[in-house]
């Protein structure tokens, strides 16, 4: 049997999505909130995972879950589709619309599974770069938005792994100029302000993504697709029945219960964020960009594969980007605690060109 036979040619040729393993070191490369469920709280959550009971399916659909997620966006529960994190939310868009428009168009840099999903779900992809600013190339955009193509088009506000917002102004005219869909992934969205859902109201071609995952709920995997019902309704027929864990329900349920604790803990984000700016801004050799998420994204004067090594060897783990033309010595750090970004910028400060890194 000849493997390469048999696999899609698209899947074959990448090298796949790998997150690093790596134990016992300061973690600021999954862009994860770093402060982690205190008592009593805890005891709270461990309670309610008590009451699952493991021998039954959860809830296929997850009404409960809708109904009051959708309270909490402000949206109506037809309007809400939750997912095994945003992850499976794209695949089932990716293998949802495939009509007589169909393909994929994303802004690069950008969040890589929008195209890794893409690719692999069959979908024609094209990327476009966005301009010297990080921001949308409306122009360059237009030029690739044809009768029959995309139907699908993400946009990453925040940006991923830029941390910027991209104009309103020009999401809006790419809304507006294309055939298909525009995904508006707000992934980020608690750390930078209004949330851009009102576009809803104007336009029935805006698809919303979000996720508890960046707000200290990583570990359950929880992602919200929002849209107009006619919408949500076709893709529910792509969701697998029991796509959301019984004891992921239980805990989303615990985060909407406690609400403020969580909305703390982004606020001391923010401020960390702002702190880890300043800090950054001091290394000479390092060009920070200014960052709405909750990470900030820098360019380095010299190599970043020696950068990154020298961090793992004091145990920082960070995500490095150094990849030609449009991220050359790029570094992506995740804000953590007081401590852990202090430690960073420490391990930054003591590594020099001189040195060779």
């Amino acid at each position: 049997m000849n493997i390469k036979d048999l696999i899609a040619r698209e899947i074959y040729r990448q090298s796949g999505y790998v997150a690093p393993e790596q134990s016992g070191a300061v973690k600021l490369d999954s862009n994860e909130n770093p402060f982690s469920i205190q008592e009593p709280l805890k005891r709270i959550l461990t309670e309610k995972i008590f009451g699952v009971d493991l021998n039954r399916y959860p809830e296929a659909g997850s009404p409960e879950l809708r109904e009051r997620f959708a309270e909490y966006y402000g949206v109506k529960k037809n309007m809400i589709m939750p997912g095994n994190g945003s992850d499976e939310l794209i695949q089932i868009l990716c293998m949802t619309v495939r009509g007589r428009i169909k393909g994929v168009l994303v802004p690069v840099p950008t969040f890589s599974m929008y195209k890794i999903i893409a690719l692999n779900t069959g979908c024609r992809v094209i990327e476009v770069p966005l301009d010297k600013k990080f921001d949308l190339d409306v122009d360059a955009i237009t030029a690739n938005i044809k009768s029959n193509f995309p139907a699908l088009i993400f946009l990453s506000c925040p940006n991923s792994p830029t941390g910027n917002l991209f104009n309103r102004a020009r999401i809006e005219a790419v809304i507006r100029k294309t055939p298909g869909l525009v995904v508006i992934d707000e992934a980020y969205g608690a750390f930078c302000g209004p949330s851009l859902l009102p576009l809803l109201k104007k336009y029935d071609n805006v698809i919303f993504l979000k996720t508890v995952s960046k707000l200290g709920m990583a570990s359950i995997r929880l992602g919200f697709l929002i849209g107009h019902p006619d919408m949500i309704a076709q893709l529910d027929k792509v969701r697998l029945p029991y796509n959301i864990n019984a004891l992921s329900q239980t805990a989303a349920g615990f985060f909407l219960d406690h609400q403020d604790e969580f909305t703390k803990q982004i606020k001391e984000i923010t401020v960390r964020r702002d702190e880890l700016y300043q800090g950054l801004k001091t290394i000479k050799w390092i060009k920070a960009y200014p960052s709405r998420a909750n990470f900030i994204f820098f360019s380095c004067a010299f190599d970043s594969n020696r950068i990154y090594n020298k961090l793992v060897e004091k145990g920082i783990i960070v995500k490095n980007l150094n990849l030609p033309p449009l991220m050359t010595n790029c570094i992506r750090v995740t804000v953590g605690t007081k401590k852990e970004n202090e430690a960073f910028l420490k391990a930054l400060q003591d590594i020099t060109p001189e040195r060779g890194a």
